[in-house]
């Protein structure tokens, strides 16, 4: 029976966290990790758009290690703080800190954060045979990506979650509607995604406009929003989207708006600035989520500190899954337990939730169905989630809230 390790506090974890950074920064890197331990990557967006993501991110991480270490470790083996790099939001600086990953000698790669970082780093990830998972990267065109099947997701494609918000619009009785969104691999794959859904619902699809996430100027778009006559403006955007309703609602636009996850923040208002006292008040947007208050309870416990819990859960579950995928083929080798992280999911198995109990299961010789944080995940050959759960969020008179949660199944 192996040795069982002290589980490390949060406070510990997050010295460990801090002094590998700081290694990194100092050009010193990361010590090369034992061939029988296993390694934890994290590429996140530490600057950046998302930063906002980021505390999110490693609490989540370094909770799953937690638990997995409170178990024991995996295989045996306790599982030292992630090697920890920063996307920051950038194509070039994600392909580095990819790079910076691989040169570490993990053994799995946890990101990025954006779908677009995602595309940038996991050639250099995949392409070493590494296994990349991402707890929060959306983009339907990932499934596709050429990984030689060794990346994978937790986090729903938006073609699940594009008609769970065309839904809702329509039935907040809007039925003249106008979509904005981010010209890029996220923006326009969940654009057509709520596009495809409103007009099914018979909705009119009043305006349809990209716009570029790097401008300084959002004049145009601002201007057909406005002329356009929609009751409701659909919003795909990240922190930038900021600066388009603070616009919007200078204009004078009585449209109601409608958001996605990379504008799920409870400081909203405060970000977008309006000179209105409540001018993002019925503001409402969907999100992947969990319906899972124990899980943020414990979160919550781990690091008091956070107050984003957003991808949180599936941030966990990426940990978790690519920990049971290793103790299901007794190696730490990619090559070797890549092939078990969808098996260790689907409903073949024996359900079970948590490292210890999924474990335990395996050490008996029974294959599992893992029951993730986020919901039953049942990844598919493409390394998706077929199912999901999204929560709406909303900002009424009393501030940001969640309205309900809503469970969705790619048939």
């Amino acid at each position: 029976m192996p040795h069982r390790p002290l589980a490390l506090p949060a406070a510990a974890l997050t010295l460990a966290l801090t002094l590998t950074a700081c290694g990194d920064v100092l050009g010193t890197g990361p010590d090369t990790p034992d061939s029988d331990e296993f390694t934890f990557g994290l590429l996140y967006p530490q600057t950046g758009s998302l930063s906002f993501l980021g505390p999110a991110q490693t609490a989540a991480v370094n909770y799953a290690i937690d638990e997995i270490n409170t178990a024991g470790g995996i295989l045996g083996a306790p599982v030292p703080p992630p090697v920890i790099a920063d996307e920051a939001g950038d194509a070039a600086q994600a392909t580095q800190a990819a790079n910076d990953l691989v040169s570490a000698d993990v053994n799995a790669v946890i990101g990025a954060a954006a779908s677009v970082m995602t595309r940038a780093s996991h050639p250099a990830v995949t392409g070493a045979g590494i296994a990349q998972c991402s707890g929060s990267s959306t983009a339907p065109d990932l499934t596709r990506v050429e990984d030689g099947g060794y990346f994978f997701r937790t986090a729903p494609s938006d073609l699940l979650a594009g008609p769970v918000l065309a839904r809702r619009i329509v039935d907040d009785g809007h039925l003249d509607v106008a979509v904005i969104a981010r010209a890029d691999d996220y923006g326009n794959g969940y654009l057509t995604a709520v596009e495809t859904e409103l007009q099914a619902l018979g909705a009119n699809v009043v305006l349809s406009e990209t716009y570029d996430p790097d401008a300084t100027n959002f004049g145009a778009v601002i201007s057909a929003a406005a002329d356009s006559g929609a009751h409701a403006v659909a919003l795909i955007s990240f922190q930038e989207g900021t600066q388009l309703m603070a616009a919007l609602i200078e204009s004078g636009t009585e449209s109601q708006f409608y958001l996605t996850d990379g504008l799920n923040d409870p400081d909203l208002e405060a970000s977008v600035g309006a000179t209105s006292t409540g001018a993002v008040t019925g503001t409402t947007g969907v999100a992947p989520s969990a319906d899972n208050p124990e899980f943020n309870e414990g979160l919550r416990a781990f690091d008091p500190d956070l107050d984003v819990f957003q991808f949180a859960p599936h941030i966990f579950d990426c940990v978790t899954t690519i920990a049971l995928a290793a103790e299901s083929a007794g190696t730490v080798d990619p090559a070797e337990y890549v092939g078990h992280i969808a098996d260790v999911t689907r409903p073949h198995g024996t359900a079970c939730t948590g490292f210890e109990q999924c474990r335990d299961l395996l050490a008996d010789g029974q294959p599992i169905d893992y029951q993730g944080m986020s919901g039953d995940i049942d990844l598919d050959d493409n390394g998706d989630p077929t199912s999901a759960t999204f929560e709406v969020f909303h900002f009424g008179d009393d501030g940001y809230e969640i309205l309900e949660y809503i469970e969705y199944t790619n048939d």
